[in-house]
């Protein structure tokens, strides 16, 4: 071995140098954008103390019985595919992660592992080969290995025990970085939801809008989510006298009940208004406006649908009160018209005549009233003298009579 490879190994064993390689991986946890450009600072980090031209890193999946390799960096082989029944097989991997310890083999071990199996080794055999268990929270996440497949002297038992401690380093790395992964993936997913919303959702701080989904600006007929922004919750209210009494409902019913739900005429930006239904909620009832969920719901369709249902509802009751009417006014106009026919025929009736008549004529004319009660099809009222209304039932039926 020459000068210069002894040079460059006493300095890859430098334990500043390790310290410094320790400090870069993990400084690489806040500063890269993702595990895949994570793991390779790791390779190029550890390639200033250790020869990790034949490198990758395994994480196992139980759940799946499986290990994928996310990094693999070999002189020799492919890049490894996903193995399955992880357990079952011939693996010096699954020694070191089942094992949960560091371990070193060489082409003999790995010979003698796979022929335990009645299994012939897959690729190229190493001369050596060097893992450590990636652990974190007392789980074995994986493992990172280094190996050589030109000399058995390549590595020295220190180096397994400087491969297990920066493996601490990576484990704690992954698995902070996985986390924030996770959490970017949710938050993803639930603006995703948020923004899918058939309701209006809005952030509110003090009365002040900071966040809005896509339905508030389509709501309220505004063109961006920025002209919400930092404008106070008075933009969506008819008149201060509305914002008022609303914020005195929000502020008792959340110190009470950490909601607060309430049904009120909205302005959009044309200034048209719209019934609307607001309900909120926040997490402090010590200061309610802090912060506060709103969802904002147009209810113009509800409202048309009660105004229907309220007509018709008014409409039976009027049907109903006709057809009494009717039918008890009938027996007895029935019996006036009758005996008046009688009357008539006397023919000893004689000045009385004429008035015989206009019984006739208004019994008649009851009957006629009877029969437009029974004809109502809809309801509709009319202005009478004494600042009241009665019921149109000359022009609320069918057959229509002036």
């Amino acid at each position: 071995m020459g000068n210069d490879q002894l040079k460059k190994i006493e300095k890859k064993r430098d334990p500043g140098k390790t310290i410094e390689v320790l400090f870069k991986i993990s400084d690489a946890v806040s500063k890269t954008r993702n595990l895949n450009e994570l793991y390779k600072v790791i390779h190029e980090s550890l390639d200033e103390i250790l020869n990790v031209d034949n490198f990758y890193i395994a994480l196992h999946h139980k759940e799946n019985d499986s290990i994928t390799f996310p990094y693999h960096v070999d002189a020799v082989d492919e890049n490894a595919e996903e193995i399955f029944n992880f357990s079952r097989q011939p693996s010096i991997t699954g020694k070191v992660i089942y094992n949960r310890k560091p371990m070193i083999f060489y082409e003999q071990d790995i010979k003698d592992l796979a022929s335990e199996f009645g299994e012939k080794v897959i690729g190229t055999v190493s001369k050596i080969w060097l893992g450590a268990p990636l652990i974190v929270n007392n789980k074995t996440k994986g493992a990172i290995v280094i190996q050589s497949y030109t000399s058995a002297t390549a590595y020295q038992k220190e180096d397994l025990d400087l491969l297990n401690s920066v493996s601490q380093h990576i484990a704690l790395a992954i698995e902070r970085k996985e986390s924030r992964e996770a959490m970017h993936e949710q938050d993803k997913i639930l603006r995703k939801i948020l923004e899918s919303s058939p309701v209006g959702i809005a952030l509110v701080r003090n009365r002040i809008f900071k966040w809005v989904n896509n339905e508030m600006v389509r709501m309220f007929g505004y063109e961006s989510k920025k002209d919400f922004e930092n404008q106070s919750t008075r933009m969506v209210y008819a008149d201060d006298v509305d914002f008022d009494m609303t914020g005195d409902t929000i502020y008792t019913s959340l110190i009470t009940t950490a909601t607060a739900d309430y049904e009120i005429e909205l302005v959009k930006k044309d200034m048209s208004l719209f019934p609307g239904h607001i309900r909120l909620s926040c997490d402090d009832i010590n200061h309610p406006l802090e912060w506060t969920i709103a969802t904002f719901t147009d209810i113009s369709q509800r409202k048309i649908g009660e105004k229907e249902k309220f007509e018709k509802e008014r409409l039976q009751g009027v049907l109903e009160m006709a057809g009494a009417i009717c039918h008890e006014i009938n027996q007895p106009l029935q019996a006036i018209l009758g005996y008046s026919e009688l009357l008539l025929m006397d023919e000893k009736l004689g000045a009385g005549e004429d008035n015989i008549h206009s019984i006739k004529s208004q019994a008649s004319r009851l009957g006629r009233i009877t029969r437009k009660l029974s004809n109502i099809t809809h309801y509709r009222t009319v202005n009478y003298p004494g600042n009241t209304k009665i019921v149109d039932i000359w022009g609320a039926g069918s057959d229509i009579e002036h």
